[in-house]
């Protein structure tokens, strides 16, 4: 299993041996253990540049994903994942939004861009899909924090 993290914005501190800890669990909670997976913690204008580059869209968001599996050569490598990209500016005002704690926050956008890259969607879905992905999120943030989200 490989789990490679790096933060390069400034503004939060971030606890990369925790969300290491918990990408690690997660990864064997859903039985690919022995995939890889990068995760960027960046600010809201490298996310929104990112965001811009690959997705057309012109704002920052908290979380995208870039699945290695999918396309063309999606097979050539199927052990790699693919790459989570967070904001922690974003992260920060949603986790005050939902009242969750910082970390919690985090974990909970590694979760969601984790679930995208093994091919759960939300968008331009049915209700069911959708239904499905936030169900597994649930799951897995209490598997990982033992309390329910809202």
């Amino acid at each position: 299993m490989t789990v490679c993290i790096r933060n390069i914005q400034k503004k939060q501190t971030i606890n990369t041996s925790r969300l290491r800890r918990s990408l690690k669990r997660l990864l064997k909670e859903l039985d690919v253990e022995d995939h890889e997976v990068s995760v960027l913690i960046t600010d809201d204008k490298q996310i929104t540049k990112i965001n811009r580059e690959y997705l057309d869209r012109d704002r920052s968001t908290n979380v995208i994903s870039f699945a290695m599996t999918e396309g063309f050569s999606g097979d050539i490598h199927p052990e790699i994942l693919g790459d989570i990209v967070i904001s922690a500016e974003t992260a920060l005002r949603d986790a005050a939004a939902a009242e969750l704690p910082f970390n919690d926050e985090l974990e909970f956008l590694l979760i969601h861009g984790l679930l995208h890259l093994l091919g759960y969607n939300h968008e331009n879905t049915t209700q069911e899909e959708t239904q499905r992905m936030k169900r597994m999120e649930r799951k897995l943030f209490y598997h990982l924090r033992r309390y329910n989200l809202d």
